[in-house]
């Protein structure tokens, strides 16, 4: 997904501090009020405007440039957000209604938090999940911008090339900013587990491994101006700025990590941090936007797992799979050759083909469930190979919001034998229809938000719309005739819910890093390159993990309440407009909205100005998948 970090920055602050003053306690002036703020910061976050496509016209040099990470615009970006927090607050929310209410909501949210997370002088107080390292496995330039150039930096003409050569070699200055970043994180005590650093550097190791013009920075390049036919010399040219610049920044950045390792902790949780256990709470508040207790999550990953397990018992006991524990039946079912792709290029290539097949068959259940119906399509690819040693299994990037960039859907396949076809189906559900791609896409086209809002700020909504999505679409029929597809979607659950026992496990209750391996692997049965990937993941991103089930409940038990309140006259079609239309928002704020709704017999009266519309079951979308 687009990261969220970095959303607002820099000398927007003065403007925003002047609106603040300015405007009367209006809802059309809350909403003049966060276009206007978001529009003075978008002019200081070039890669934002890049991937939200509004880098053009008088915000094309934006295209050449990448974001500040220097102390002074982290400054900057705190001193903006404490204005914003005062500009919300010459608002009363009593007096606000519908949109201007949950837009005030959902941004004194994101003001809150994203302050909050200042306090503790350490990490990237990201808009969002808390990341308490600046540099690791899954953080830092060094895996994000290799990929954003290669897939979101336009490369449609000469201009757009030599714009890449400039970002290229901006490039260096950022890793040298967050190395000094990183250093002084690490002498506050903010230093990554030791497992975290040597997976880290691996992927340095593979990043700077290629002669420079075999760097995928330089090939990226060569390859998308060969396809659009811009002549010159590209190569070289890249190749003399990797070779002078940014390979030494890497090198700079990856001596730093190697250095820390010597006296790097063993402890996987983040606990042992500066007030760690305080930094746990406010990490699941910023990602899931609830204050469950680390106790809570833990009791209720419990309990999720045990409903989950039994449910993927009946249906291996219905296949005739009886001898051992769900989790070894389970590993037994992904390592039979029958279900597994050729480990060749070949069968990555069927793989994705798979893949492109089922988000076509879905589309044709949208209409049924959706009265809305995103536009832009969606395009899966293989993930950059330089970092899958230490990336998710599968990612969403949302396209641009005028819809000319489709969604990227990119899947790690590193090890093709962690995708048995039959945990394919709901991955694809999950990822793209009608998981992230569509609830993203919707939000990008819904008509009446403010720029703000159009931003993919809350984890706890956005995953726990896409854990939904695997629910709906087993509610779809999809499995009817294939069930062990049903079978990977009940595995998909049963790992959702043993994420909240091992999140809360390392960060709560002080688990190793084996204890969680252990736990997972007797759980789920998954392969122990997955299993390792995705606990060491956990450690760099807490409470990210919780965001999928907490958002789940939070989705079904708005449903189950709406249906309670409505009865027959319950339409399933509106209520996911209802939820979806009105944008990203806090998880407790989605279920005031969906509440409110309900009670309001259903009506259109909290969706998106002008959403109220609803597709006809004829309708279809000009989605063109490709891969």
């Amino acid at each position: 997904m687009i990261s969220r970090r970095h959303l607002l920055a820099g000398s927007a602050l003065a403007p925003l501090a002047a609106a603040g003053r300015a405007q009367a306690a209006s809802p059309n002036e809350l909403t003049q009020l966060l276009d206007s703020v978001l529009q003075r910061a978008l002019a200081l976050l070039p890669q934002l405007l890049t991937s939200a496509g509004l880098d053009t016209g008088p915000n094309a040099a934006a295209r050449s440039l990448l974001n500040d990470r220097s102390p002074d615009a982290r400054a900057r970006m705190r001193r903006l957000f404490e204005d914003m927090k005062a500009g919300l607050g010459r608002f009363d929310p009593a007096r606000l209604q519908g949109m201007d209410w949950i837009n005030h909501q959902s941004a004194l949210y994101l003001a809150d938090t994203t302050l909050a997370a200042y306090d503790f002088g350490f990490g990237d107080p990201d808009v969002g999940p808390s990341i308490p390292y600046v540099v690791s496995q899954l953080s830092g330039s060094y895996r994000a911008i290799p990929g954003f150039l290669a897939s979101l930096h336009p490369v449609a003409d000469r201009a757009d090339a030599e714009a890449y050569l400039a970002r290229l070699s901006a490039f260096a200055l950022v890793l040298d900013h967050e190395t000094e970043w990183a250093r002084s994180d690490h002498a506050r005590g903010a230093v990554p587990p030791d497992f975290v650093l040597r997976t880290a550097l691996r992927q340095f190791e593979a990043m700077l491994a290629p002669a420079p013009a075999a760097s995928e920075l330089v090939t990226a390049l060569v390859r998308r101006t060969r396809a659009a036919g811009i002549e010159g010399d590209w190569e070289t040219r890249a190749a003399r700025i990797v070779e002078a610049e940014v390979y030494p920044a890497l090198r700079r950045q990856a001596d730093l990590l190697q250095g820390a390792l010597e006296k790097a902790p063993t402890a996987a949780g983040v606990w042992r941090l500066p007030e760690g256990e305080r930094f746990y709470r406010h990490a699941v508040r910023a990602a899931t936007t609830t204050a469950l207790s680390g106790d809570e999550i833990h009791r209720l990953g419990l309990e999720l797992v045990k409903r989950f397990s039994s449910s993927a018992d009946a249906i291996l006991r219905s296949r005739g799979l009886t001898r051992g524990t769900v989790a070894e039946r389970l590993a037994a079912l992904r390592k039979d050759p029958k279900h597994l792709y050729a480990d060749s290029d070949e069968g990555r290539r069927a793989l994705l083909a798979d893949l492109e097949r089922r988000m076509e068959e879905m589309r044709e259940h949208l209409p049924r469930f959706f009265g809305r119906l995103p536009q832009a399509p969606v395009r899966v690819q293989r993930m950059p190979t330089a970092i899958e040693a230490g990336a998710p299994g599968a990612t969403y990037q949302p396209g641009s919001l005028d819809g000319k960039r489709p969604g990227l859907f990119e899947i790690n396949l590193r090890n093709v034998a962690e995708w048995p076809r039959f945990d394919l189906p709901t991955l694809v559900y999950h990822e793209a229809l009608p998981g992230h791609h569509l609830q993203n896409t919707l939000r990008n086209e819904a008509e009446g938000l403010p720029l703000l809002r159009r931003m993919p700020l809350f984890s706890g909504y956005q995953e726990g719309w896409a854990l939904y999505a695997e629910q709906l679409a087993d509610e779809m029929g999809v499995y009817r005739r294939d069930p062990l597809g049903r079978l990977g979607y009940m595995a998909s659950m049963l790992f959702r819910a043993a994420r909240l026992v091992v999140d809360s496990g390392l960060h709560h209750k002080r688990w190793t890093r084996d204890q969680a391996v252990a736990y997972m692997s007797a759980t789920l049965g998954d392969a122990p390159s997955a299993t390792v990937r995705e606990v060491e993941r956990y450690c760099v991103q807490p409470a990210q993990a919780c965001c999928y089930m907490l958002g789940w409940r939070t989705w079904t038990q708005a449903r189950a309440s709406a249906q309670a309140v409505q009865g027959r006259r319950f339409d399933l079609r509106a209520f996911h407009d209802a939820g979806l239309l009105n944008a990203d928002m806090p998880l407790d704020l989605l279920t005031r909205v969906l509440e409110r709704w309900a009670r309001a017999g259903g009506r259109p009266g909290h969706r998106v100005p002008g959403s109220a519309a609803r597709a006809s079951a004829t309708q279809s979308a000009p989605w063109r998948m490709s891969s």
